[in-house]
Order: C-alpha cells, then sequence, then structure tokens
C-alpha cells in the first residue's frame, strides 16, 4: 500500500522525548503518510514505546535495525519506505501541524525540486549560547535554491530532521552513506553538486530540540575537522578540479586551516587577503598577505572566503564582484 510520504524515524534511547515527536507527527494536518521507524538496538524501552503507539495507529510501521548506527537505520527505514517523499525527523524534535501539508503542496508545485527544508527554531531556549542562536538565524536566512548552493561550503544548508526529499532525488545519489563525517551533510553535498536544486519553504515548521546527547554534539563524525576533510572532498572533485591555484580571503585561524589542507592536497596557495594592517605585508606559514586591493589583479585565482566574523562574507562577496568576479565560478566561501 502506497502513499505520498515516507517519514523515516531513526530511534535510539529516546523515551524521554519519543512521545512528544510521535504526537507531533499524528496532529499534522496532511494525513497520507506513514511513518518507519527504526530502533536502533535502544536500551531505555523505545522500542516498547513505539510497539505500543503502533497497536492504536496504522501509519506507524517499527522496524528494527538489522545493522548498528544512524546510517544503517537511515537505509533500513529508506529501503523499506513505500512513499514517493521521504521526509526526515528524529526521536527528540517537534514538528509543526503544517510541516507536511506545507512541504508537500511546495513540492507539487516545483517539480523541478529535489526537496524542501524549512525554517527551524532551536529549544529550550534556555540552553543556547550565542553560537547557537547566530547559527539559527543563519540557517533561517537560506531559503532559494541559490542561497542553498552558495553557502553549502560554509556549513550544511538545511537541517537534515527538516526536509523532505523525494525518495527517487535520494536514490540517484545512491542514499545515505558511512563515511567519516556526517551522513547528511553528504547527502546535500552530492545532491547538489548532481545538480540537484534544494529550497526551504520561508515558514518555521520545525522546532529542533538541542541537547548534549544530539549526535551532532557527541559523535566524531560530527566534529570541525571532519566537517573540513568533507568539504574539501566535495571542492576537490567540484569547484577546484578545474585549478591547481587558489588564495585565501582570511588569515586567521580558519583560513590558515584551509591553507594548510589546500596544501596537503597539492594546491598553490598564492597568497592570504585580509584587512587587518599588522598581518598586511608579512608571511603567514610561508604564504604573504595582501590587502582587499588584491582582488583587483586580473590574474587573481580563484579565492576561497575563509572569514567567519558576522557580517563578512556579505562584504566580501561585495567586493569581489565589484571588480567582476562571478561566485562559483571565481569564488566560495568556507568554513
Amino acid at each position: 500500500m502506497t502513499c505520498a510520504v515516507s517519514v523515516l524515524l531513526p530511534v535510539r534511547d529516546a523515551a524521554t522525548t519519543l512521545e512528544a515527536a510521535l504526537r507531533s507527527l499524528l496532529r499534522q494536518t496532511f494525513s497520507d503518510f506513514e511513518i518507519v521507524a527504526v530502533d536502533d538496538h535502544s536500551q531505555d524501552g523505545s522500542l516498547e514505546i513505539l510497539r505500543r503507539w503502533a497497536q492504536r495507529e496504522g501509519r506507524l510501521r517499527v522496524l528494527e535495525n538489522p545493522g548498528r548506527g544512524l546510517v544503517a537505520a537511515l537505509e533500513h527505514a529508506r529501503a523499506a519506505a513505500r512513499g514517493a517523499l521521504l521526509s526526515r525527523m528524529d526521536a527528540d524534535d517537534v514538528c509543526h501541524p503544517r510541516r507536511f501539508e506545507l512541504q508537500v503542496s511546495h513540492l507539487l508545485r516545483h517539480p523541478e525540486l529535489a526537496g524542501t527544508g524549512c525554517r527551524v527554531r532551536l529549544f529550550p531556549r534556555g540552553r543556547l549560547r550565542q553560537g547557537w542562536i547566530r547559527y539559527e538565524s543563519w540557517q533561517n536566512e537560506i531559503v532559494s535554491c541559490d542561497d542553498v548552493r552558495r553557502e553549502r561550503f560554509v556549513e550544511s544548508p538545511l537541517v537534515h530532521p527538516s526536509v523532505t526529499l523525494r525518495a527517487a532525488a535520494v536514490a540517484r545519489a545512491g542514499g545515505y552513506r558511512e563515511r567519516e563525517w556526517p551522513e547528511d551533510y553528504d547527502l546535500f553535498l552530492r545532491l547538489l553538486e548532481a545538480g540537484e536544486r534544494l529550497d526551504k519553504v520561508p515558514r518555521c515548521l520545525f522546532f529542533w530540540r538541542h541537547s548534549a546527547r544530539r549526535a551532532s554534539v557527541q559523535d566524531r563524525r560530527y566534529d570541525l575537522e571532519r566537517h573540513r576533510e568533507m568539504k574539501l572532498h566535495f571542492l576537490l572533485a567540484g569547484p577546484l578540479s578545474r585549478t591547481a591555484e587558489a588564495a585565501i580571503w582570511g588569515a586567521g585561524p580558519n583560513g590558515r586551516r584551509w591553507a594548510r589542507l589546500l596544501r596537503d592536497a597539492g594546491r598553490r596557495v598564492h597568497f592570504f587577503i585580509d584587512i587587518d594592517p599588522h598581518k598586511i605585508g608579512k608571511c603567514l606559514d610561508g604564504t604573504p598577505v595582501r590587502s582587499a586591493a588584491a582582488a583587483q589583479d586580473a590574474a587573481l585565482p580563484f579565492v576561497l572566503g575563509a572569514v567567519g566574523s558576522p557580517g563578512a562574507r556579505p562584504l566580501i562577496r561585495q567586493a569581489l564582484r565589484a571588480v567582476g568576479r562571478v561566485e562559483e565560478r571565481d569564488f566560495l566561501f568556507v568554513q
């Protein structure tokens, strides 16, 4: 029996939050969906909760992970899914009642899209540090396909459990892969590098729980170095495959780290660009630091903007565009 949407819900030791997540799914205004819940060897009674709910809700299908870990659970759920659309959900998050209604209607109106996300709100607010507030704001500024593509090497431009993807597009990309880096960001980059289009419904439809127990906090595959390794992999296979040379805008710790990664990968870093007068004219790690005037050089190589200061990227983008540089062809931003 088919349905429009299959919700992929991996569950591991989520007994304290699982029922709230399930309630939010079953209160959706759009009803043509199934929940494919895969228990990943829970030890806290999560499997029993799922089975109890499944007895009274026919749209909930409960499976046990034949492997171990998130990727195996996601792939098991994907293989069992009967919907043409795959919506992600985590067992500690909460959906707005109209999430599926608005995402499904958006995809019906835009058949060119491989998937869509939405704006999100982190909770509980009292636990959030300023860095997470800035991250939430950055996520919610990304809405259009162009936004998603432009920001893809800064951080994951979509929040994974907020997305609804076409099952056929995920299959074309090869599904979820077990790598030494985040499985969701890896999938998004493969979709984007294959030319697929992703965007967001410009409404807050997902409430994303911030917890020290999240995989993105605990699992080393989600740490900053693993993210950089993944971004480098896709940069070398994509935008940087056409050049062996680059310049780095930003001579701070992030820019210098990217310069080392590029050199280790056999790319030549000609120079840093920076606005700090204490750095301009010096050499850092053997690489000269030039002022922003270097952007006007006719022979300027491909530029990676690696400045993380709030508001810096729009200014750098404006400076490069002002001298005829085209984003994606001539420059990109990384973090």
